[in-house]
């Protein structure tokens, strides 16, 4: 199955996870996974929260920043992968001059959550 992000419309989430700022999404969601295209603008980021029921991967595109992990911080640049598992915390920040692009996946985990 071929998802096309560029025909997915944008949607446009402010302070989402109570971030900074707006975050933009182009995303698939099905009964097992949410697979996304995000993008982050100069000081936006994704709130930190906890992954109850679910993890994720974020694929770095383009543009740099961080991810608060477990309260340490990891740099992020093209290339680069952050990964929080199940029972951990994180959050996605924009530390860059230009956009944060990103590609992620939150697999559903076996027990429904």
């Amino acid at each position: 199955m071929k998802l096309d992000f560029e025909a997915m419309e944008e949607t446009a989430i402010p302070r989402f996870r109570d971030g900074e700022k707006t975050t933009y999404a182009r995303m698939f969601v099905d009964g097992n996974n949410r697979i996304m295209r995000g993008r982050l603008e100069p000081g936006a980021s994704i709130g930190l929260h906890p992954h109850q029921g679910s993890s994720e991967i974020v694929y770095i595109l383009s543009g740099t920043g961080k991810a608060l992990y477990d309260g340490g911080e990891e740099a992020l640049a093209p290339g680069g992968c952050h990964y929080c598992p199940e029972g951990h915390t994180h959050s996605l920040v924009n530390d860059g001059g230009e956009d944060l692009i990103f590609f992620a996946v939150v697999p559903r985990h076996g027990d429904g959550g």
